[in-house]
């Protein structure tokens, strides 16, 4: 019964009218055919061969750009592969930096290992390293002549290879993975605190004074123009190319300036270039950089450290509720010493924007000298006499 049913069914398809047929068949295309024909083919008429190959290429492709986006670096991030380690330069608060070279170039690279002394907690490196990414990502974009240049940063270190103390050794040590490193041109130049420090004694010539106070002051004019405060100006980290030119370097504490003041404090700096405001712990801005420049700019004219005999305390309390600066030398000229006691007052809105420091250094004349008398020449090294330096 079921088959007489069936040929019966198949009967009055068969019997239906040509112009139905033709427009049900209209239809069918328009959502794709599924006639009797597409439903069935013979299967030796079947090309599998070419289905495996086309399969293979789509799943390729598939996988291919998984792994892209499992892989993809952010556009600052190095290839250690790429990256050779030499030798230590210099131990700092945050890490080690070396000399070495990536792609050929010759290199400073920043180690810093957050997390591995045994003090920070794992929240602490999390967030030391979250504000790492923040600020790299910023630092990379920044091109001035006296902004140290941005090569690259890795978040995770586990594959560098930093050369054994032994130098007979060709053991390396690896780094543990919680480690990341920065990594920026080499300067031979050295710091400038350095520099200031190898002429102590004989001092400097007031042009060059000024043209190194006006390297740092375009520096940091060009990175608040971006936004940027620096939050540790200091000699030491400030660097010198082979041609004397000054290049700010060293980012740690670097951060981008918080639209509400209230979110920028603590106590962050150095001690003796910390502007009053961040020694207690009130809100601060990038005028806290302008503070440091005017300690930078005495050190840089006087080739000395401020408060060389004072404690930790004393300096805190002295500068927060006494108003200590450095004493400003009295053959310094006026139009300098201005600068100073403008750039460190005690009311950051009173203290110049960078950019109009920069005007103002221009506009002082060195052809008539000016500069710090050397030891030997005058009666201690605060010049008490009537004469200019070089």
């Amino acid at each position: 019964m079921a088959e007489n049913l069936n040929n019966h069914v198949g009967d009055a398809v068969l019997d239906k009218p040509k112009a139905q047929e033709k427009s049900l068949g209209s239809k069918e295309n328009n959502v794709g055919s599924i006639s009797c024909k597409d439903m069935y083919c013979r299967a030796d008429k079947i090309d599998f061969k070419n289905w495996d190959v086309q399969l293979d290429r789509h799943l390729s492709r598939v996988l291919s750009r998984e792994r892209e986006v499992h892989l993809r670096k952010e556009e600052w991030e190095i290839d250690l592969s790429k990256l050779e380690i030499r030798h230590v330069i210099d131990h700092g608060a945050y890490g080690t930096v070396y000399r070495g070279t990536y792609d050929g170039q010759d290199v400073a690279v920043k180690v810093l290992d957050w997390g591995e002394d045994g003090m920070a907690t794992a929240a602490e490196t999390a967030a030391l390293r979250a504000s790492f990414r923040k600020e790299v990502s910023v630092w990379h974009k920044l091109n001035h002549p006296n902004v140290t240049k941005f090569v690259g940063a890795s978040m995770g270190t586990s594959n560098l290879k930093i050369p054994s103390k032994s130098v007979s050794s060709d053991v390396h040590t690896s780094l543990p993975s919680l480690a990341c490193c920065v990594v920026v041109d080499y300067l031979p130049g050295g710091t400038l605190k350095k520099f200031l420090i190898r002429n102590r004694r004989k001092k400097l010539a007031f042009k060059i004074v000024i043209q190194l106070a006006l390297d740092l002051s375009r520096g940091l004019s060009y990175l608040h123009s971006k936004k940027i405060v620096h939050r540790d100006v200091k000699t030491e980290n400030m660097l010198l190319n082979a041609w004397r030119n000054v290049k700010i370097a060293d980012f740690g504490v670097a951060r981008v300036e918080a639209q509400n003041p209230g979110e920028m404090t603590g106590e962050t700096g150095t001690l003796g270039y910390m502007a009053p405001e961040v020694l207690d712990g009130k809100p601060y801005n990038r005028k806290c950089d302008v503070y440091s420049y005017g300690i930078c700019l005495w050190e840089i004219y006087c080739c000395a450290m401020p408060y060389p005999n004072l404690s930790f305390a004393d300096v805190s309390s002295a500068v927060v509720r006494q108003n200590l600066r450095p004493e400003i030398p009295r053959c310094c000229p006026s139009s300098l010493a201005s600068i100073m006691r403008k750039c460190w007052d005690a009311n950051p809105e009173k203290r110049p924007n960078m950019d109009e420091v920069v005007r103002l250094l221009e506009a002082i004349d060195t052809s008539k000298g000016g500069g710090m008398l050397p030891e030997d020449q005058a009666p201690g090294c605060w010049c008490f006499s009537a004469g200019r330096g070089p």
